[in-house]
């Protein structure tokens, strides 16, 4: 051992020992900091269900696939993040003695082979993955870069770091066989040799590369540990836990929404006390654990923000930086609650009270208590964590969630910071004022009386049954209408062509008439969760009594509103209601496979699908409306954003009662995409989708954009055209002077009168927007 090698020896040792205490006490302070969040028992178990979920989400690089150049350079520096590792420690002994190995692993040819490949595709994927973060970066394309908000400097050390640790490995490999320290066969460590050849001999340089590639991990370790929010780093971490306690292990967390929560236990508005139970979040610390673990873990990758529909029409909310946004509050705040700080619901001092109150005060650092003070939510003259018009702007469509690859859970989270505004701020955007009034007086948004709920059926030349008490035996669905499908002129059309269908098929069906009354989802994506309790309450005990006691598997239920679909099939087992719950477009699909609805006359139309979010992405129904479509004999276009990156619409997350005040409306911006297939209809699945649709539709025609002949239709309507065409050879008009293919209102609005109208039912003015 020379004097170099001493030297070197004992300063990687030092700069070693100084990163793994800073690493310690950093990781100490972020569980602490995370266990902080409320209780949430619920992500425990099943083990072998996570466990394997997470093994095959972070070794299959699943969801990073989704990007898949992405995915693959990615998948290749995590191994060589894991595998390089031990080549590290291999590099203690060799900075001392140039010619150390690992016994049995030294001249081992499939290990010296898999650090090969570790080491070369780790440099490749370093630079590859530098040059996709150039390529999109906001200098070339400005705020639709995903990267727009991203933390470069974080960002480009990260990426430096993963490129100098292959060099280091490779170069270091390379001098021991050009100084004849290195054993392996020359099929395992192809480069190597080659780079040896041409490389002096020199035991000096081998201790050089050893040690340059101990500092450049120990000092990536001490960067990050003085920074407990680069989570573009610290996700290397943190990412396995994230997956593992994700809301569910068979699927992201989507469908239904996360139950309104308080100490770890579910809310019983019954019992509830808002003195000492928690709604929603309305300090950071009212976040359960995962929530504060979703921060920390967030990489900043900008996925989430590439496919958010708010962000893509000039919308403040991005859900990446607003996670990044509450990642730096929470661990900024952490000090202060750690020390046992905590302020009521008027924000007066709790916590750090009694005669050593002034003592603990002095020892927390005055960033802690700055955050102390800001309110979760708030405007600019608050100086709130979040802007209120951040938060209203979420669609729910769930693009941010199903785009995450680590599994973030940023609806969840949105809607808790909507539930405390609505239930206890009473804050909310004043549209929906109206809206929450008519679910609790009327049983609909609109505000119409339950008595007219089956005024759709007035024109058909059949009868369609109505459930009287509990459903016969032979009875073998129930028809759930929904409000827009009762209300709403446009949704009244797909009402009468799926129930025409199915009268058609023969299908032995009820509906419920006046008795059905509104699932409630508008008013929980708005965060009002009382509301939908009570309405979701009153429709379990009407569905439990009209099927009586039919298993769940026999108690089938078709809905035509995608939210509907939703709560009935994935948030009322949480009240109590199990349903066997099909959309439908996928019993209409069942049905002609079936043979018992057979389209003989081919609609000679080029036909676009929406996909809407709540059947897609929700719920992963992609295949059945688009085999519809197809059966019709239409000829199908499909748009660039699709099944589960297809762009919203905007109505959902209640939205579609709230009016768009900035940048370019969600709708016309999916009208615009739906309008480059050249279509002459747009088919959907969904009454909320096809009313934002058709006014996007009229606004583009009246600015002669579009051609006056492009319709919206439901995939039902298509079907039925096709179906109908061929049992009585007439060209399939709908009772009541409306053509099934098309919509009657030559303006696209609903004659309805209403106390309270969705946006979307209202013709957009003159577009003064920046879109």
């Amino acid at each position: 051992m020379g004097a170099l090698q001493l030297v070197l020896g004992l300063i990687c040792l030092a700069v070693t020992v100084v990163a793994v205490v800073m690493v310690v006490r950093t990781v100490r302070r972020m569980v602490a900091s995370i266990r902080l969040g409320q209780p949430d028992p619920d992500r425990k178990g099943p083990f072998g269900a996570r466990f394997g979920n997470m093994l095959k989400e972070v070794l299959g690089h699943t969801k990073m696939l989704k990007l898949t150049h992405v995915g693959i350079a990615h998948w290749f520096v995590m191994l060589g993040f894991g595998g390089l590792s031990l080549s590290v420690l291999e590099a203690y002994g060799e900075v001392f003695s140039p010619s150390f190995e690992f016994p049995f692993l030294g001249g081992f040819g499939p290990w010296n082979l898999l650090i090969e490949l570790l080491g070369i595709t780790t440099v490749l994927g370093g630079f590859w993955l530098i040059g996709v973060r150039q390529l999109n970066h906001p200098r070339r394309s400005g705020r639709v870069s995903r990267f727009s908000g991203s933390n470069f400097w974080q960002a480009y050390f990260v990426e430096a770091v993963v490129v100098l640790e292959g060099v280091g490995i490779l170069g270091l490999r390379a001098f021991k066989e050009s100084s004849g320290l290195f054993h392996a066969p020359v099929w395992s460590s192809p480069l190597t040799y080659a780079l040896g050849g041409i490389l002096p001999a020199s035991a000096a340089a081998v201790s050089i590369f050893a040690a340059f590639k101990i500092l450049s991990a120990m000092i990536w370790l001490i960067v990050i540990a003085a920074n407990i929010t680069m989570g573009v780093a610290w996700h290397r971490f943190t990412a396995f836990f994230n997956i593992y306690f994700k809301r569910d292990p068979e699927r992201t967390a989507l469908g239904a929404l996360k139950p309104m929560m308080s100490g770890g236990k579910e809310l019983d508005f019954e019992e509830a006390d808002p003195d000492e139970d928690v709604f929603g979040a309305g300090k950071v610390e009212d976040f359960s654990w995962k929530g504060w673990l979703d921060f920390t873990t967030c990489t900043e990758c900008g996925r989430c923000q590439d496919q958010c529909p708010a962000w893509n029409t000039a919308k403040p909310l991005s859900p990446k930086m607003l996670i990044t946004g509450l990642r730096d509050h929470a661990h900024a705040k952490a000090p202060y609650l750690l020390a046992g700080g905590s302020k009521d619901m008027a924000g007066d001092e709790v916590g750090i009270t009694g005669e050593d109150a002034e003592q603990r005060l002095g020892k927390i650092d005055a960033l802690a208590l700055a955050e102390s003070e800001r309110p979760l939510v708030g405007g600019p003259e608050e100086a709130g964590v979040i802007d209120p018009e951040v938060l209203w702007a979420c669609t729910s469509c769930g693009a941010c969630v199903e785009q995450c690859p680590v599994d973030i859970e940023h609806v969840d989270h949105i809607v808790d910071m909507r539930r405390y505004q609505v239930m206890i701020e009473s804050n909310f955007p004043t549209e929906l004022g109206g809206m929450f009034k008519n679910l609790e007086n009327k049983g609909n948004p609109w505000g119409q009386n339950a008595k007219d709920r089956l005024a759709w059926t007035e024109d058909l030349d059949f009868e369609v049954p109505v459930a009287d008490g509990e459903l016969d035996d032979d009875v073998e669905y129930l028809f759930w209408v929904g409000c827009a499908g009762a209300f709403e002129d446009r949704a009244k059309k797909t009402s009468r062509a799926v129930a025409e269908l199915l009268h058609i098929a023969g299908v032995n069906y009820r509906v419920l008439g006046s008795e059905e009354t509104c699932t409630g989802d508008p008013a929980r994506r708005a965060g009002n969760e009382f509301v939908f309790q009570m309405l979701a309450q009153q429709n379990v005990e009407t569905l439990n009594a009209t099927f009586g006691d039919r298993e769940p598997a026999k108690r089938k239920i078709v809905a035509t509103c995608a939210h509907c679909f939703n709560s009935l099939a994935n948030e009322y087992t949480q009240l109590g209601g199990n349903y066997e719950v099909v959309h439908h477009t996928q019993l209409l699909n069942k049905l002609v496979r079936e043979k018992r609805l057979v389209p003989v006359a081919p609609i000679a139309e080029d036909v676009t699908y929406h996909d809407p979010c709540y059947i897609g992405r929700h719920n992963k129904v992609y295949e059945p409306p688009r085999e519809l479509v197809n059966a019709s004999g239409a000829s199908f276009r499909e748009m660039p954003r699709h099944a589960d990156r297809a762009m919203c619409c905007g109505a959902g997350g209640a939205r579609m009662w709230m009016e768009e005040k900035t940048g370019k409306r969600i709708n016309n911006e999916r009208v615009d995409e739906a309008l480059g297939t050249a279509p002459s209809k747009v088919a959907t699945g969904c009454p909320f989708c096809k009313v934002m649709l058709t006014d996007g539709l009229t606004t583009r025609q009246n600015e002669q954009v579009a051609s006056e002949s492009v319709e919206v239709v439901d995939v039902a309507q298509l079907l039925l055209s096709s179906v109908k065409r061929g049992t009585d050879g007439a060209s399939a008009e709908q009772p009541g002077g409306a053509e099934i293919g098309g919509e009657a209102e030559a303006d696209g609005k609903a004659d309805t009168p209403t106390d309270v109208e969705p946006t979307g039912t209202t013709l957009p003015q003159e577009d003064k927007t920046n879109g």
